[in-house]
């Protein structure tokens, strides 16, 4: 005989997860404060290996202003916090994975794993794509086609902004192989589904590619061309990772 009521074990599984909660958070926390006190001392050198795309592309010897007397001061803090942030990414989600995986089915934990890494991984190549490809190719067209009589002397903070909005929407964009599996595991599109809506897809993905990219044609192609072949490759692996009585079943 149970000599605890039920909802006294409810209660005490509700305080066991909180607990387990707050000592996840506390985990993270604390893991991105000691990669943020790490990456401190290099703000300032980081900071310049941001700027470089865009120092490369101005008349020699001309640099960056702040607007803000402070804005020279915050603007490494900033980006020395997203630095965190992003190389703390792995450890923010290995917690988030230690907190839920005990509630999930073997199959479930086989499958969230490898998208967790696969997510992780195509948020870093989005990132470096938009470092190495996008913006060269931004700021060579911007300053290119400018009008002489205006000069070009970008604010620190607001080349900061400029360049995380950058990351974020390529980092997220490059997302959409993993988002297609999910909504097709979760039974909510099936690949066939996916491949017959191919041209309503790429015309979406153009239409955001213009919306979320700078006013240049240069930065919609370099979005739009990579999502069109990541939709292609979202397919193919929902195909690949749906159980074959599904598969079979979608694609009949």
């Amino acid at each position: 005989m149970n000599p605890f009521p039920p909802d006294h074990e409810a209660e005490s599984s509700l305080i066991d997860h909180l607990v387990e909660l707050r000592a996840r958070l506390v985990r993270a926390l604390v893991g991105l404060g000691v990669v943020l006190l790490a990456v401190l001392p290099f703000a300032r050198p980081i900071y310049s290996w941001l700027a470089g795309p865009l120092i490369s592309q101005l008349p020699a010897g001309q640099t960056m202003i702040a607007v803000n007397p402070a804005g020279a001061f915050f603007a490494p803090l900033k980006l020395a916090f997203f630095v965190a942030l992003f190389i703390a990414v792995p450890w923010l989600l290995y917690q988030v994975w230690a907190f839920v995986a005990p509630g999930l089915y073997q199959r479930e934990k086989r499958l969230a794993l490898p998208l967790l890494a696969s997510a992780v991984a195509l948020f870093y190549i989005g990132c470096a794509f938009a470092y190495f490809l996008v913006l060269p190719a931004v700021f060579h067209f911007l300053t290119t086609f400018k009008p002489d009589v205006i000069a070009i002397t970008p604010d620190a903070a607001s080349y900061l902004d400029f360049v995380l909005v950058i990351f974020f929407a390529f980092g997220a964009s490059f997302e959409l192989p993993v988002a297609l599996v999910i909504l097709t595991l979760l039974g909510w599109v099936t690949p066939q589904q996916l491949k017959d809506g191919r041209g309503y897809a790429i015309v979406g993905i153009f239409v955001l590619a213009a919306v979320i990219t700078p006013p240049d044609v240069i930065s919609q192609l370099m979005l739009a061309i990579p999502m069109c072949l990541l939709y292609e490759i979202g397919i193919h692996a929902s195909r690949w990772l749906l159980p074959r009585d599904d598969a079979a079943t979608s694609g009949s």
